[in-house]
């Protein structure tokens, strides 16, 4: 389900980078999700197979979380662009994730949240449970 959240305008004196638009997004998409009652665990776990943008406990799940960031509805919502390639990279990050942080009985999910920006207001879409590896 989409919900809207204020969007502070950029104050510098040049726009922001796509760079800079992105961290936004990461970082008010830990928000969005936290006020749902998940966890921050981790933000930007890099590894040489991969990142993942945000992990997340939702009780006693594990959440792999790709957010991703569209200015423009033109070009399609975010979420559509999580294709097979950047699952298998997720998928890979997680498992050293795992691998190296937690246990092999934990149970997880992979999840995407879709921001996008509207004026001064950003959208966002969670899909839970968006693929499977």
């Amino acid at each position: 389900m989409a919900r809207s959240w204020p969007f502070l305008p950029w104050r510098p004196e040049s726009p922001p980078t796509p760079a800079e638009l992105g961290r936004h997004a990461e970082r008010a998409a830990a928000r969005y999700l936290q006020r749902r009652g998940l966890h921050l665990i981790a933000r930007n776990y890099r590894t040489r197979v991969g990142e993942i943008d945000l992990v997340m406990a939702d009780g006693t799940e594990l959440v792999f979380i790709e957010v991703r960031f569209r200015s423009r509805a033109d070009f399609g919502d975010g979420a559509a662009t999580v294709d097979q390639k950047k699952q298998q990279r997720l998928a890979r990050a997680a498992r050293h994730y795992l691998l190296h942080r937690s246990s092999d009985e934990t149970p997880c999910r992979f999840d995407v949240v879709s921001v996008s920006r509207t004026n001064y207001l950003l959208q966002f879409e969670w899909i839970q449970d968006a693929f499977t590896p």
